[in-house]
């Protein structure tokens, strides 16, 4: 059966480092921490998404995306080893991401006024999922700026930003109706 984490508990980063996969210890403040925090945060906000009634194209993207992003993961905690996981993101996926743009865009109608986050419940977490997925990559870009790092990762997740806007805006139509807030420019201003 492999491994197991049977001490959940380390109070390895009480002092407020953390380790990498290759045994380094950096600061928690790293940019490449955060950028590793928000890809978890990312995969777990994909999560909410799944946790909702989705139709099954849908739900195997979503779950293709959580395995890269595991994997993305992985690939950043290696980052200053000499042994440097790199590949694990590339071209393959970033294009996979792709198809699926361009499948999942050419149903939706075309876009004439901005979108609110909002809509139903799983095109609401899409939103918030793609806003996180956004948060991931300027702390990656950061992070690239003192680390070095695949440059893949970062057009995966720039890929991944838009895709997750398009199922965003599939999830919130259907058959019969459109679910999507879009932006109104003129409505009246409250006091």
């Amino acid at each position: 059966m492999g491994n197991r984490l049977s001490k959940i508990y380390t109070r390895t980063g009480d002092q407020g480092t953390t380790g990498l996969a290759d045994g380094q210890r950096i600061s928690k403040s790293d940019p490449l921490v955060e950028a590793m925090g928000d890809i978890d945060e990312l995969n777990s906000s994909l999560g909410l998404v799944l946790s909702c009634d989705l139709a099954e194209t849908a739900r195997g993207c979503l779950h293709d995306i959580q395995h890269d992003l595991f994997d993305l993961g992985g690939e950043l905690s290696m980052t200053g080893s000499t042994k440097t996981r790199t590949g694990l993101i590339g071209q393959p996926q970033i294009e996979r991401l792709e198809r699926s743009l361009d499948e999942l865009n050419a149903d939706l109608p075309y876009l004439q006024e901005f979108i609110l986050p909002g809509g139903t419940r799983a095109g609401a977490f899409a939103h918030l999922a793609r806003s996180i997925c956004r948060r991931a990559e300027r702390h990656l870009a950061t992070a690239a700026e003192q680390h070095t790092i695949n440059p893949q990762a970062l057009a995966y997740l720039n890929r991944l930003s838009d895709l997750l806007f398009v199922i965003a805006r599939t999830l919130n139509r259907s058959e019969t109706e459109n679910h999507e807030v879009l932006w109104n420019r003129n409505r009246q201003q409250t006091s």
